[in-house]
């Protein structure tokens, strides 16, 4: 009740305010406010000294809560060292359940990648670089070697606001359906830190880029520039790639498994709206949906729920229906979705930087790689002053 309540204020834009009811405005906003400015004060005076890896650092980031395709990035980010021969750690906080580090896990798989979850990354760090090795890579060698069993590079998932380990390279990912929320800072808005935490930002990403006009993105872009970033923004989309069922992870249906049938979109994500939009691009024959709170985990209510929906959805269109949920809501509770009667599929994507003016993955993982060198004779030339 609370968490939903204050979702609601958080997502209020001021000239609304009024209109909550008069309880949540004398309880809850004066606290609200109270708690964003001990944020404000948190993020001057908290400047603990970070402490740098043997290996480059790569941190992918928000300045807001949910949806912003951290999650993503990261599988983007560690299968492209992979396959340019350098082996990923992966350092994540297993936030909320662990659906997103379960789901890294699984997808990653079939590379290198190595993930260690915990709220100490800095400790994580240090135990597996220990455990495995590590070496400094050459990221701008043009026939790439095969991966090492050492780790060459670490990728710090939800990295912005950690504070404990230098990055040598900052991913800002910003939501394009919702790039800044009401504009407060949390708990009152969706704001972590102030837009001007953008100018930290090495490289700022726009993601769900396709699902929002020319004209909202520049005005996207106009704000990250009026707060001072002068770095290269890319813009990036999630592309459904494949189906499976719940019973079968490893399958690979195609897309088109889902025409002419009617399909419940079920998700517990930050950003419902891109899932619904990646499913009406495929073409079903009709989309219902059931929208849960971010990380929700499905009850014995909530299941119920999704079972009356579908056979009402059968009963009312004399055809048949599924339900379709997100690799998130897949690996946060695959038995639980193995217990509803009926087919159960789940939708698979990836991110892609959308090209633009020839920007591109390629293009993308060559500033990545560039900024990491430069960050690296910076350091090297720090040490020998």
């Amino acid at each position: 009740m609370l968490r939903r309540l204050l979702g609601r204020i958080a997502a209020t834009p001021d000239s609304a305010v009024p209109s909550l009811p008069f309880l949540h405005r004398a309880l809850l906003l004066p606290l609200l406010s109270a708690a964003a400015s001990a944020l404000r004060l948190l993020s001057l005076y908290y400047r603990p000294r970070p402490r740098a890896l043997p290996v480059p650092l790569v941190s992918v980031g928000n300045l807001t809560w949910g949806g912003n395709g951290k999650t993503p990035m990261v599988d983007f980010l560690a299968r492209s060292f992979h396959h340019n021969g350098v082996s990923p750690l992966l350092l994540t906080r297993g936030y909320a359940g662990g659906d997103e580090s379960r789901m890294l896990c699984r997808r990653l798989s079939d590379t290198s990648a190595k993930i260690a979850v915990g709220a100490n990354r800095a400790a994580l760090a240090t135990s597996m670089l220990t455990k495995y090795g590590y070496y400094y890579p050459h990221l701008h060698l043009n026939d790439p070697p095969s991966p090492s069993a050492k780790i060459g590079v670490a990728i710090l998932d939800d990295g912005m606001q950690h504070r404990s380990l230098f990055r040598d390279l900052d991913i800002v990912m910003v939501n394009a359906l919702t790039p800044w929320g009401n504009t407060h800072l949390i708990p009152r808005g969706p704001l972590r830190e102030p837009l001007t935490a953008l100018t930290r930002a090495h490289i700022v990403v726009i993601h769900h880029a396709n699902l929002v006009s020319e004209a909202q993105l520049k005005t996207i872009l106009s704000t990250i520039q009026d707060n001072g970033a002068t770095c290269p923004v890319f813009s990036s989309k999630l592309a459904p790639s494949h189906i499976f069922e719940v019973n079968q992870p490893a399958q690979r249906l195609p897309l088109h498994v889902l025409h002419n049938i009617i399909v419940l979109c079920v998700s517990a994500i930050g950003c419902p709206d891109a899932f619904i939009h990646s499913v009406k691009e495929i073409g079903p024959l009709k989309i219902e949906r059931l929208d849960f709170s971010d990380h929700h985990f499905f009850r014995a209510h909530d299941l119920q729920l999704i079972q009356d929906t579908l056979t009402k959805l059968v009963h009312q269109h004399k055809n048949d229906a599924i339900v379709l949920v997100t690799e998130k809501d897949y690996d946060r509770d695959p038995d639980a979705l193995r217990t509803l009667d009926a087919k159960v599929l789940v939708l698979s994507s990836c991110l892609q930087i959308i090209p633009h003016e020839a920007q591109g993955d390629d293009e993308f993982m060559r500033k990545v790689r560039e900024i990491i060198a430069t960050s690296r004779n910076a350091k090297l030339e720090r040490e020998m002053a």
